[in-house]
């Protein structure tokens, strides 16, 4: 149809994935295809229908044929359509083509409906009516082309907010293969035409990826977001630093503070060079900043661009931005140990916010924990039973919050080793997450905590279960690869050799020795630990000379370390001796015993609280 293919909106739209931030950022504008279907008829302009003259005088026109009447009455419906501002004004003259279109001509209409149902989100049942029904008009033959690459794109984005992620996940795999097929056949080219459907099934695949815990595979397709962006903006524009924050904003959501630090600060290099010091883009870059600083365990600098967001955003009245900038500065004093100075910030704070909502409830909370770290144990108790009591109200309301709240809580009762306290809240924090399949991320570090506490306090049979969850989860959410995962792995490690199931351990080990070596390296603390409960296992079992292999591996790290590791090294060389004395009493005669396989293990994944990742840090 004429227009129909130049009025589609492209504009990509964007959804809340960050567990920062809430969002990756706003959409990003494209130009508008300007490409027309093929089998659409394109007039020149408006044809009216000759008026009728009864005046017998004059000449009558001869009969107009039949199928110049039916070209006419096309052109004037397809007007109406494309005139059509409100979803029910399209529907009315869609309803009316019906009658006189075919199937395949009524194609690009039932896509530009789709697109502003799905836009609306009032309606995404219709919506995916109308996607389905475009697919089938517009890919009858089975051959690629832009258009096509549209309905599927659709048809994953409806999926999504129906929360069917597997669907979506193959609609837009698709329509990604579809636009990659037409690229490598020369039929289009990445121009201004075809990078707003490009950057929308990138998105869209980033928020489904995110949805189904998948976070790491969600963080590819966020970085080609912005390889499209930087082929179609201006070094220096907004858009490019808005597509920098929202992919330091994913790394900071799978605590790869590394990573997030540059894109954070190209992000904050552009809103300052576009916009000036003083906007509300530069203040959202700096208090994402601060949380990277934080997670870099660099509290002075984080506490530095949260100050400065502070002031920005009191100039820009954002009330409710500066309270949660507020509550940040006050955990950063805490990690920085000036306990005094936060209470007295979290007290201004709280008298700011209204009773039994969650944001007083975050305010006690932090409360609690500055008082905690003072040893004030009454008031800090106090402040988290107030703070469980709105929380409590607000489960079936917001139950994503409620539940990092009470992980949050569960910390503090745990650092007043009130550990059954602390389990029966991770519990009620597991029950809530279960029920959302977009945070299996969560899941995945709640039931690690849970297991590690049950492992403390001696209850290892029932540990284990949640240990594997945990490890499983995080596997889809974070990779293989991610050191929350070797933790769990020297848990489960420890389980075991707690169980006199030495060989079991060996390889629970050995797999949290072999992600630690890649995630932190093979001298950080925690990979030599690994190696170091590996050989203890492998002692064990008897197998001394693969112990005392891995015990001169764990003596050559701590040496790395200098003097700041002296008391490790001589305890790591008393350990050596006592093995090798073990050995000597070994039969002659007994065979070496090789190194035990590496489970196979599916490629799953991460993501962990930043104390959630200092609690697993803890010996087992």
């Amino acid at each position: 149809m004429r227009k129909l293919w130049n009025s589609l909106s492209l504009v990509a739209r964007r959804r809340p994935t960050s567990s920062f931030s809430k969002s990756y950022a706003s959409g990003a504008p494209f130009s508008r295809c300007t490409k027309t279907h093929g089998l659409l008829i394109r007039p020149n302009k408006f044809v009216t229908t000759p008026s009728r003259d009864m005046d017998t005088l004059v000449q009558k026109p001869s009969p107009i044929a039949s199928r110049q009447r039916r070209i006419m009455e096309k052109s004037q419906l397809e007007e109406a359509f494309e005139s059509a501002e409100t979803t029910g004004e399209m529907l009315k003259a869609f309803r009316h083509m019906e009658g006189v279109f075919d199937e395949r001509e009524l194609g690009m209409a039932s896509l530009k409906i789709g697109l502003k149902l799905d836009h609306e989100g009032e309606d995404p049942e219709k919506a995916l009516s109308f996607a389905k029904r475009a697919l089938k008009a517009l890919d009858k033959d089975n051959n690629p082309s832009l258009p096509v690459s549209m309905c599927l794109q659709l048809l994953g984005s409806v999926n999504y907010s129906l929360k069917r992620f597997s669907d979506s996940l193959g609609y837009l795999n698709r329509a990604n293969r579809v636009l990659g097929r037409l690229q490598g056949e020369g039929v289009v080219s990445v121009d201004d035409d075809v990078r707003p459907v490009l950057h929308a099934v990138q998105l869209e695949l980033a928020n489904v990826k995110n949805a189904m815990g998948r976070r790491e595979e969600a963080l590819e397709n966020l970085r080609k977001c912005l390889e499209i962006k930087e082929m179609t903006f201006e070094d220096d524009s907004g858009e490019l630093g808005k597509a920098n924050r929202d992919l330091a904003e994913a790394y900071v959501a799978v605590l790869n503070f590394k990573e997030a630090l540059p894109y954070c600060l190209k992000a904050l290099e552009i809103h300052m060079k576009g916009l000036g010091q003083n906007s509300e883009e530069v203040a959202h870059d700096r208090k994402l900043l601060g949380i990277v600083y934080s997670g870099l365990e660099e509290h002075e600098k984080a506490l530095e661009q949260n100050v400065l967001a502070q002031r920005i955003l009191k100039n820009w009245n954002l009330n409710a931005d500066l309270l949660r900038a507020e509550i940040d500065a006050a955990n950063m004093m805490i990690a920085l140990g000036r306990y005094d100075e936060a209470v007295g910030t979290l007290t201004g704070v709280v008298q700011q916010t209204e009773k039994d909502t969650e944001t007083r409830a975050m305010v006690l909370i932090s409360m609690a924990k500055a008082l905690c770290n003072q040893e004030k144990f009454a008031d800090c108790k106090r402040c988290l039973e107030v703070s469980l009591g709105i929380l409590d109200k607000r489960e079936r309301i917001s139950p994503v919050e409620v539940a990092e709240a009470y992980s949050e809580i569960s910390m503090q009762y745990e650092t007043m080793n009130e550990f059954e306290t602390a389990i029966s809240l991770l519990k009620r924090t597991l029950a809530l997450l279960e029920k959302e399949p977009q945070e299996q991320h969560s899941e995945g570090s709640v039931s690690a905590r849970i297991g590690w506490l049950l492992l403390l306090t001696g209850k290892v049979q029932q540990a284990i279960p949640y240990l594997e969850s945990a490890a499983e989860r995080l596997k889809d959410s974070f990779g293989p690869k991610h050191f929350g995962v070797g933790y769990i792995y020297n848990n489960l490690g420890a389980a075991y050799l707690e169980l006199d199931r030495p060989q079991s351990a060996a390889q629970m080990f050995a797999v949290a020795k072999d992600i630690m070596d890649v995630a932190l390296g093979p001298h950080h603390a925690d990979t030599i630990e690994a190696c170091q409960n590996l050989s203890k296992a492998y002692g064990e079992m008897g197998s001394y000379a693969l112990a005392i292999e891995f015990q001169k591996q764990v003596i050559d790290a701590w040496e790395s370390h200098g003097a700041s590791a002296e008391d490790e090294l001589r305890e790591a060389q008393r350990l050596l001796q006592q093995l090798k004395k073990k050995a000597r009493g070994v039969s002659a005669n007994e065979l070496p015993m090789k190194a035990l396989p590496l489970p196979h293990t599916p490629a799953t994944s991460r993501d962990y609280s930043q104390q959630d990742v200092q609690l697993h840090k803890k010996e087992c």
